[in-house]
């Protein structure tokens, strides 16, 4: 059976040691988690994810959901009561705004816990993670009266929320939606439609289910310019705001899904069900976004937080698994056979997991204070500087964080050999959970086509300059440290990579525009790679920094930082070339073939 501990040590060591958690105090919240308060929360929510929900996260993959007649649907066993742990902790209500209940602590803490509960139970978590993002999206573009209606008990738990954009013929390509409203007298609107792949759809977890549809008013414009966004419960509120008589909405059918089995994927049927407007009239593209950017940011913590569990497993089965000798001599004299961690090849995987998380945890942590900059600065100019940062790595952070989770998630498998094939060792459901990661809240190729075809234009160049300037400036400011060198050289190497990429899409994509899409997931992963070496660059200063000081006690965990980060630079940062070269050659050979020819 798997297990699971909570990496709180080394997300203590990027808040605290390397991002200086403190410095951010005068942004609403932080004050509120000192480093004692801090270490407490995570602490705290470690235990929750390794006590409560990791023991389930199998029964939930062999149970899954059940439907029954009448369109109701039961969650695995379990789940229900610590879904209520999870809520009485006041865990979905963490980053939330205290006029609506919750606790206003930031969004870069609630990151750091969610991690590790998403490890412990990925399906478990996506029913709070469907609800924080409408949350965010009713805070965001509710008007006074609907966030008096629906937020207090959203943010209590007390009832969940989704979002409903899919359409069976409509997915990417949200202007061919069909799902209608029809204004009523009383100002609201009848919904009818059909929604597909609608996670946390129905479950018997909450009093009631907060849907956010997108639809398209009677009239409306056609395409995107025509879509705008509803709440639309499960159950309607009565006169003192309690969910009474049924909505019209109703789950059709459950999806037969390869993973995240513990979760209700629903088909959803609207049928005049009432709705109110959620933001502007034509305006649900731009109230839609508020939920994916914060939906894309939470997949991208998926992609890290399995291959985090995914490498733990490795690293523990590779420790007692016996089997042939070490190339350079017997390591285990006194055994029939040396424990198969002394091999390179799997030594190879466990470190490219290995430096893969302890960066991703940098820079997806790194990206949530960056969040609460823009969110929560008084400074007009560092809510820009960070909004900037947020939109260009949301999707390098979605893309990279789930590719690489899904493909380590097969590495961790692949160290247990065929036991990784066998169902009761629980890798398999660690591939397969991770597989839908890539895939939903935007394919991975829709985010790689974001970052060249939108966001790096975006305001002339200005959040991707900004990050060649951090990265170069870094570079050079530890130049000369020879202790540095080791890294910064191929930090160096791979930004002089990223740049030439750059060069040569701005030069190539204009012209052509095949030349941008063909380039483009290489351009993303090599973007990432980037990103990834400067988190590991500022890791490994601070780790010399606390070795020279003596490291109060803790050498040990200084001295893996920098092995480690040194692996990633020479093993890892060089694929930045493989990168550059395939984007440098341009689109035609991809596009060459005629279609019939395939």
């Amino acid at each position: 059976m798997p297990t699971y501990t909570a990496p709180v040590r080394d997300s203590l060591f990027v808040l605290n040691e390397v991002f200086g958690y403190e410095r951010y105090n005068n942004l609403p919240g932080f004050a509120d988690t000192p480093p004692d308060v801090l270490e407490a929360i995570l602490a705290e929510g470690a235990k929750i994810a390794e006590n409560v929900m990791q023991p389930i996260n199998r029964v939930g993959d062999l149970e899954g959901c059940v439907r029954a007649d009448d369109g109701s649907v039961t969650t695995p066993e379990g789940f229900g009561q610590a879904y209520q742990q999870y809520r009485e902790g006041g865990w979905m209500g963490l980053a939330a705004p205290a006029e609506f209940g919750g606790q206003g602590l930031p969004y870069t803490v609630h990151t750091a816990v969610s991690e590790f509960m998403v490890s412990a139970n990925m399906s478990l978590m996506m029913y709070p993670g469907l609800t924080q993002g409408a949350i965010a999206a009713i805070v965001t573009h509710g008007t006074d009266e609907q966030k008096a209606k629906w937020l207090p008990k959203m943010v209590d738990g007390l009832w969940t929320g989704t979002m409903n954009l899919t359409e069976p013929h409509c997915g990417t390509d949200l202007g061919l939606l069909r799902t209608k409203a029809v204004p009523a007298d009383d100002g609201s609107y009848r919904i009818s439609g059909q929604k597909i792949f609608i996670s946390a759809g129905d479950h018997d977890m909450a009093e009631n289910i907060v849907h956010l549809v997108l639809a398209r008013i009677e009239g409306a414009p056609k395409g995107v310019k025509g879509i705008s966004l509803f709440i639309v419960p499960k159950l309607k509120l009565d006169a003192e705001g309690n969910p009474g008589e049924g909505n019209g909405v109703s789950c059709g059918s459950l999806e037969e899904k390869m993973g995240i089995h513990g979760n209700a994927t629903c088909v959803m049927n609207y049928d005049e069900a009432t709705g109110y407007l959620l933001g502007e009239e034509h305006g649900g593209l731009k109230a839609m976004f508020t939920m994916m950017n914060e939906a894309r940011l939470g997949v991208g913590l998926q992609g890290l937080s399995i291959s985090e569990v995914a490498y733990q497993n490795a690293v523990a089965y590779a420790r007692d698994r016996l089997q042939g000798r070490s190339l350079s001599g017997p390591k285990a004299p006194d055994k029939p056979a040396d424990p198969i961690i002394v091999h390179p090849d799997i030594r190879r995987s466990l470190m490219t997991m290995k430096a893969f998380n302890e960066a991703g945890r940098a820079l997806v942590l790194w990206t949530a204070i960056k969040s609460d900059i823009a969110h929560r600065s008084a400074d007009a100019g560092d809510r820009e500087i960070a909004s900037d940062y947020t939109g260009l790595m949301t999707p390098i952070v979605k893309g990279v964080l789930t590719d690489k989770g899904f493909e380590h998630a097969v590495m961790a498998q692949q160290v247990f050999g065929g036991h990784g094939y066998i169902e009761e060792w629980g890798m398999s459901q660690f591939v397969r959970d991770a597989r839908i990661a890539m895939i939903y809240e935007g394919a991975n190729g829709i985010q790689a086509l974001d970052l060249v075809g939108r966001k790096l234009a975006l305001n002339g160049g200005r959040a991707v300059q900004a990050f060649f300037k951090e990265v170069g400036d870094f570079c050079e400011e530890n130049r000369s440290d020879e202790k540095m060198a080791p890294y910064t050289k191929g930090l160096k190497k791979g930004l002089n990579d990223l740049q030439a990429a750059t060069m040569w899409l701005m030069q190539n994509a204009m012209a052509k525009p095949d030349n941008a899409g063909a380039a483009s997931t290489d351009y993303m992963h090599l973007f990432g790679l980037v990103a990834l070496g400067y988190m590991w660059a500022q890791m490994v200063k601070v780790a010399n920094a606390n070795l020279a000081d003596g490291a109060s006690g803790d050498a040990a965990f200084y001295e893996n930082k920098l092995v480690t980060g040194r692996y990633f630079m020479e093993r890892v940062m060089p694929e930045t070339a493989a990168h550059l070269a395939r984007i440098s050659s341009g689109a035609d050979t991809m596009m060459a073939l005629p279609a019939e020819a395939f």
